[in-house]
């Protein structure tokens, strides 16, 4: 069961294994997408119809229809990674040795939508993929194991996602192998450390020039490619919306925070409320993602500007 891209290398590595037999593939309806709204599979979709695996793509998974055709497959075991729907208790219960959760964080922190854009954001050094047992709840149920990784100062969550797909399809068999033969003693998770990671808002990009540089970098890398980091230029009477994708650390004399302190072929430096930030590519409103010296070649921003 699976619906978005993280999923897909999951699928693909199961139906590789000669001692497993996917019997059917679960993902969400077809949404529109584009301009034109056309119906678009979803990536693991996709991949099953590469594969020629059986597809369905329930509206509800808790509809008593669907859950009959479920339980007369007699599935020993029910993989699932970024469905997208609670599952009900019904269906946990079908098969024999339960529903396995691939989660992208080390359980019991950031359960819920985003955890790897959220642990970005807050600095975390680790993160990781965390097979676990489903139950009724949100992220809750007993862990299996968990497979860390850095989060390296370059990672972004676009690398982390595609770092953790990876993981998930080079361990999964030999998670499940070793749950069928009882090697894994499931532990419960402390649910008084639990920490929620909440689904993202384009609101989230906004930066606060008043936080620090270390905060804002993070904040940066956390949300690339989506919803993206942006501030508004002031200029005079007028505001540019700007995007920026990639920064480093920097220093910067005391100004007020959000003033640009240099803007030269080495990126726009801006004050932050501690620390600076060395801005290296931008994206300004209908324009594409370039490096800030190009940008600054082409554009009236010099040392002096505001961001808001």
């Amino acid at each position: 069961m699976g619906t978005a891209e993280i999923a897909a290398p999951v699928l693909q590595a199961l139906s590789s294994e000669s001692d497993f037999c996917v019997s059917l593939v679960i993902s969400q309806p077809d949404r529109p997408k584009g301009r034109k709204l056309k119906l678009h599979p979803t990536p693991v979709k996709e991949a099953a119809n590469e594969l020629a695996l059986a597809v369905e793509q329930p509206e509800r998974c808790r509809d008593e229809s669907f859950l009959d055709r479920l339980d007369s497959l007699n599935p020993d075991l029910i993989v699932v990674m970024a469905y997208g729907q609670i599952l009900p208790k019904r269906l946990l219960s079908i098969p024999r040795l339960g529903c396995i959760n691939l989660h992208t964080s080390i359980l019991p922190k950031y359960r819920g939508a985003a955890p790897i854009q959220w642990a970005i954001y807050d600095g975390e050094e680790n993160t990781g993929i965390t097979f676990m047992l489903m139950d009724e709840g949100m992220d809750t149920g007993p862990i299996l194991r968990i497979v860390e990784t850095p989060i390296a100062s370059d990672d972004n969550a676009r690398t982390i996602h595609d770092r953790l797909s990876e993981i998930g399809a080079r361990e999964l068999p030999d998670t499940i192998r070793k749950l069928a033969a009882r090697e894994l003693r499931p532990k419960a998770q402390d649910h008084d450390a639990a920490t929620h990671a909440r689904k993202i808002t384009k609101k989230d990009g906004r930066l606060d020039w008043s936080r620090s540089a270390e905060a804002l970098d993070c904040q940066i890398r956390a949300f690339t490619p989506w919803p993206g980091s942006y501030t508004d230029w002031i200029q005079g009477e007028e505001r540019h919306r700007l995007k920026f994708w990639k920064a480093d650390l920097a220093d910067a004399p005391a100004v007020p925070h959000g003033q640009v302190v240099r803007a030269d072929r080495e990126g726009m430096v801006v004050k932050c409320g501690e620390g600076a930030l060395r801005i290296l590519e931008v994206q300004k409103e209908g324009g594409r993602r370039i490096p800030a010296r190009d940008f600054l070649a082409g554009s009236e921003l010099q040392a002096g500007a505001r961001f808001e």
